[in-house]
């Protein structure tokens, strides 16, 4: 009986981390659009009082071979949605989809790091668009080592 019930309280506490990770995806892709779309059409960024984002969006650091790093970042948001999607229609994937989730996540969380660094101490300036998306992919990464703990 007290079995039968912990895994149904693990099946519950796995499907929020996975509604979770969906609501990050979608926050992190609207960020990463705006940035994206500010970069391509030269827009100025809306930085609510807080940090030069234009400063950080015009510089070199902002680009991999003319790729604005934004729209990366939305393809890598899409693909960890995706992902996680697949995993709701192909449950004989649960424990290969998480498994990609986490290493994605685990790039774009060192990838963003090294980013904030380079804002901080090379450009000097801080956009806050770029740390709102270090702290979403970080936020996804840490809740996909929470779903690897419910693997079946």
């Amino acid at each position: 009986m007290n079995n039968n019930l912990e895994n149904v309280a693990n099946k519950r506490d796995s499907k929020s981390k996975t509604w979770i990770i969906y609501i990050l995806v979608f926050l992190g892709s609207l960020d990463a659009l705006y940035l994206t779309w500010t970069k391509l059409f030269s827009v100025d960024t809306l930085c609510l009082g807080a940090g030069k984002c234009d400063v950080v969006n015009a510089s070199s650091y902002s680009t991999i071979a003319g790729v604005p790093i934004a729209a990366l970042g939305l393809a890598m948001y899409l693909v960890i949605g995706g992902i996680t999607l697949l995993e709701r229609f192909a449950p004989h994937l649960r424990e290969l989809s998480r498994l990609a989730v986490f290493g994605v996540s685990l790039f774009g969380c060192v990838y963003s790091m090294w980013l904030t660094y380079v804002e901080i101490i090379i450009i000097e300036e801080i956009c806050i668009w770029c740390v709102g998306s270090a702290i979403i992919i970080s936020a996804i990464f840490f809740t996909s080592i929470l779903r690897l703990r419910y693997l079946e």
